[in-house]
């Protein structure tokens, strides 16, 4: 999957987004995609636009097409707005909430502390990055994980989000747990993106 392995910062460029805390500064000193003729070039097309909009909320969650498709299919039998049920959907996935905690800087490495086994569900290990939190679901980080470095520095707030916590999450950063209080909402979610283009370009 070579879009994987692309720099990140490159990638931030490409979508029009800072997609770590580094990318952030090289993202404002050069807001336009990567390459000599990224200053001049347009999205045109109506596909291109929804195309790039579902490319930026695939990485915003580092997932891959297949797994986008199956949260678009899940979100079109769900009640409500397709788009706004598919960001939820996405947003209830075990690595995105580790890193909306503060448990976890990005969601590169939230994922690779959920793939690792540092996290637990309940009481329970869980190493799948897309498993769906529920309301109520626990998660903390495991006794056995809790002396290493990243924890350590997650513990002291290092991590913590820029503003206040979701408000669909109770953080206890120094037991480093939280819990789901409930479904987020679309508004709460801080994600970019313009989701009914993403619900257009499965729908086309």
């Amino acid at each position: 999957m070579p879009n994987q392995s692309r720099p990140k910062v490159k990638k931030s460029r490409a979508l029009g987004i800072a997609l770590t805390p580094k990318a952030v500064k090289y993202f404002e000193a050069r807001p336009y995609p990567p390459g000599e003729h990224g200053r001049g070039r347009k999205q045109n097309s109506d596909y291109k636009v929804r195309l790039l909009e579902k490319q930026r909320l695939r990485a915003q969650y580092d997932i891959s097409e297949r797994q986008m498709a199956r949260a678009y299919d899940r979100a079109k039998k769900a009640e409500g707005k397709t788009g706004e049920a598919l960001v939820v959907e996405l947003e209830r996935r075990l690595d995105a909430l580790v890193l909306r905690s503060g448990i976890a800087r990005t969601i590169y490495q939230a994922r690779q502390m959920v793939v690792h086994g540092h996290i637990e569900v309940d009481g329970r290990k869980v190493d799948k990055p897309s498993f769906r939190v529920r309301p109520d679901n626990v998660v903390t980080v495991r006794e056995r994980s809790r002396d290493k470095h990243p924890f350590q520095v997650a513990r002291e707030g290092g991590y913590a989000p820029d503003g206040e916590t979701p408000r669909y999450l109770q953080v206890n950063l120094k037991a480093l747990a939280f819990r789901l209080d409930r479904d987020p909402n679309r508004k709460e979610i801080p994600v970019i993106c313009d989701e009914q283009l993403v619900v257009e370009y499965y729908a086309r």
